[in-house]
């Protein structure tokens, strides 16, 4: 099982230790530095570089959107995972559209909390179908991407994308097509950059014109 670098900005103090505690003592996963603000997340994880981050939404300074629309264009291939208390429609709708690839409700318990970030390491992209359904009815109204655009992926990111579109993890597209799941990862990274998309639902929509 791969292991998963995981780091943490959460301005309250018992829950970021409480967090830092489920990744610590869970297999498969490991502890990559905690931050109690979004202006020390933006100077810590450029350098830490995790593979997945849990970001809280409301902190007390910057917020954890913010952080993410600064981060996320200079570093795509780090996931991110909003972290709230509340299903406020319009602040997560608002975080995913600045690039966060997930959300996941604080009162979430351990064990769910660990699955969603394995799933969403592995390509999928936890959130609630009333927020997926928000979030594509959104990007229906944008510009489609140019033919151009889509000209320029290969015969393989096209059927990698066709499979995304199916609701695939990487683990099962990587089985479908006989390959590693790390070079489905990789196939993905470029399909973003080449449609300049962050996340599956933007891929996927713009891809098929929705």
């Amino acid at each position: 099982m791969t292991e998963i670098s995981v780091s943490i900005v959460e301005d309250n103090k018992d829950i970021r230790l409480a967090l830092e505690q489920i990744v610590m003592m869970a297999e498969g996963f490991s502890m990559l530095g905690s931050f109690p603000s979004a202006e020390e997340a933006l100077t810590g994880i450029p350098i830490l570089h995790p593979q997945v981050v849990l970001m809280d939404i409301n902190l007390g300074g910057m917020s954890g959107i913010e952080c993410v629309r600064l981060l996320k264009p200079k570093f795509p291939e780090i996931l991110f995972m909003m972290c709230t208390v509340y299903e406020e429609d319009e602040k997560i709708f608002e975080a995913l559209a600045a690039g966060a690839n997930a959300y996941i409700l604080k009162k979430t318990t351990p064990s769910r909390l660990l699955d969603a970030i394995r799933e969403l390491y592995e390509g999928g992209a936890p959130m609630s179908s009333q927020i997926a359904r928000k979030v594509v009815a959104a990007f229906s109204k944008v510009p489609q991407v140019s033919n151009q655009s889509l000209d320029t992926l290969s015969n393989r990111e096209t059927e990698i994308l066709q499979l995304l579109a199916k609701g695939l993890l990487y683990k099962e597209i990587a089985n479908h097509l006989n390959i590693a799941q790390e070079t489905v990862r990789k196939h993905v990274y470029h399909i973003y950059e080449k449609l300049h998309v962050n996340n599956r639902v933007e891929a996927v929509n713009k891809f098929f014109g929705r």
